[in-house]
């Protein structure tokens, strides 16, 4: 009787302890390459908040940034092998299919405002089908931020000020081609690399958006801070293999979150910006304004690249600028 009694409660122990096994919340891996106090930081921190709390017991998004998951091209192929369930890439989706690369033409967004006309004009209906056909699922479009360029020689006034500045750029064709039709020597670079490359000399600068130069710490190994606004980069809150193996109402949650997201990180984008710039200031960089119209002037072969060599290149060019109008 003593040895059933055991065997009984042994069982119900197994029990139990698989009750409890099935109820664990299954855990969302969100990776990026922010660091702590980025934009990217921010939105997704924000992002699990909202979502965890909709989410319930069933599921739990845990954020890894700072490059721990890998960097943007790793993440990348992490989430076609289901490693990854959600990153959030950026630039590097020019490497996924060449049409997000209208995102690398200069000076095509004119604000956030524009910014979030083309969201819905252009990403939406056009780049978000393009993405999901090449195994990526994009569930919102927040931001990565408008791109200015430091450097430890001099202050950029104008393109030809870039000659012989060896720049470290993201991965992607159309970073490198405009770079070099400004005069700079581009290097695509990890950006969990760059703090090194510039501290060592390995690169003289780098470009980037306000809310990742500071928390980046390059301010320490850069003096000169230039406001190019050369480009303004969206970012993708992107799923992959493992998306499919969610149950519905994880993936309606995360989806719902996600565009919830969308104005959202268009503000705190706008305010890390104001904050930004003063903090950059005072950690002594010395800041300038640039020639606009002789960056845009410098900047036609890139578009007329773009036109001829992406199919619907000029369409996706002409859609976006015309979106522009009024904003």
């Amino acid at each position: 009787m003593i040895r059933f009694t055991r065997i009984v409660s042994a069982l119900a122990g197994t029990v139990l302890l698989a009750a409890t096994a099935v109820a664990e919340p299954i855990e969302i891996k969100l990776g990026h390459v922010g660091e702590p106090g980025s934009l990217f930081d921010q939105t997704t921190q924000e992002f699990a908040k909202r979502a965890n709390a909709k989410l319930g017991d069933k599921a739990k998004v845990v954020t890894y940034g700072s490059s721990q998951l890998g960097g943007d091209t790793e993440l990348l192929k992490k989430l076609k092998l289901g490693t990854v369930d959600l990153a959030l890439p950026s630039t590097v989706m020019t490497t996924v299919a060449p049409e997000f690369g209208v995102f690398e033409m200069p000076y095509l967004v004119q604000n956030r405002d524009h910014a979030a006309k083309i969201r819905e004009a252009v990403i939406k209906p056009v780049l978000v089908p393009i993405a999901k056909d090449k195994g990526y699922e994009i569930l919102g479009v927040w931001e990565n931020g408008i791109r200015h360029i430091t450097n430890s020689k001099r202050p950029i006034n104008k393109p030809e000020d870039l000659a012989g500045i060896k720049l470290r750029v993201p991965q992607g064709v159309w970073r490198v081609r405009m770079f070099q039709a400004y005069g700079a020597t581009p290097s695509p670079m990890a950006l969990s690399e760059v703090f090194v490359a510039l501290q060592t000399g390995v690169m003289d600068g780098q470009e980037n958006p306000l809310a990742q130069i500071y928390p980046s710490r390059f301010q320490e190994v850069q003096k000169y801070l230039s406001l190019t606004g050369h480009v303004y980069t969206p970012a993708y809150l992107t799923a992959g293999r493992s998306w499919s193996r969610l149950p519905p109402d994880v993936q309606k949650a995360l989806m719902e979150t996600a565009v919830e997201m969308e104005p959202v990180a268009l503000e705190i984008a706008a305010k890390l910006d104001d904050e930004l710039l003063g903090k950059l200031k005072d950690a002594g960089m010395q800041v300038n304004e640039v020639d606009k119209p002789a960056f845009i002037a410098a900047s036609k072969p890139v578009y007329e690249q773009f036109a001829k060599e992406v199919p619907g290149g000029q369409k996706l060019i002409d859609d976006s600028l015309a979106l522009g109008k009024g904003s």
